[in-house]
């Protein structure tokens, strides 16, 4: 189960579903930078996390805490958000669509605030080092929940048009239950590594 080539062949058989997660990742950037509408559903959510960042600069440790409370903030969705997505992927969805949002609408209000150039800057400093790690194992997580959504959708449907195929689709979704196992390893693993990288590494990089 742990075996790297099955890991590594079965993530590229989710291959699909990972690009389909980074498309709607870079879809909800454009979104959340270009669309009014949501600007107050998205302050609220950057409110949140700016409370567990106050949290953070209020304790003996500042850059430990910070490093804490990022990874169990990203460890517990992820694992979270990739069984969720047994209820027809809904969830899935839309995480990596709001998380999308939030850095498009982060992005767009650097750029407008400060110009191009510093924006650029906060995502080459700021989230390049830890969100080459923190994004692809957010899409990651949420491919596996898509494919747990679809995994449903075809058992709901067998339900209601077609029983006879009801074990062929149960035998699929138990292989590939099995196979989310060592993602619930190497998911929180990826997730303390960025979260080590953004709050020492990203930290001093933003204070250059």
């Amino acid at each position: 189960m742990f075996k790297k080539k099955s890991i590594m062949d079965h993530l590229k058989k989710m291959n699909p579903y990972i690009a389909f997660g980074f498309i709607l990742f870079f879809a909800g950037m454009v979104i959340g930078g270009t669309n009014p509408v949501f600007h107050a559903f998205l302050n609220n959510q950057l409110a949140g996390l700016s409370g567990l960042s106050d949290v953070a600069e209020n304790s003996d440790n500042p850059t430990l805490t910070l490093s804490i409370i990022i990874f169990l903030n990203n460890a517990i969705k992820a694992v979270f958000v990739m069984y969720l997505g047994a209820f027809f992927g809904i969830i899935p969805l839309l995480f990596i669509v709001v998380n999308g949002m939030l850095i498009g609408y982060l992005l767009q209000n650097i750029a407008a605030q400060e110009g191009a150039g510093y924006m650029a800057s906060v995502v080459l400093k700021g989230i390049l080092p830890h969100g080459i790690i923190e994004i692809p194992a957010i899409i990651i997580a949420c491919a596996y929940g898509m494919k747990f959504g679809t995994l449903g959708l075809r058992g709901f449907g067998s339900l209601l048009f077609s029983r006879s195929k009801l074990p062929a689709i149960g035998k699929e979704y138990e292989i590939f239950v099995s196979r989310t196992v060592p993602m619930i390893v190497i998911l929180p693993i990826a997730m303390l590594v960025a979260s080590i990288i953004e709050s020492t590494l990203s930290v001093w990089l933003l204070s250059l």
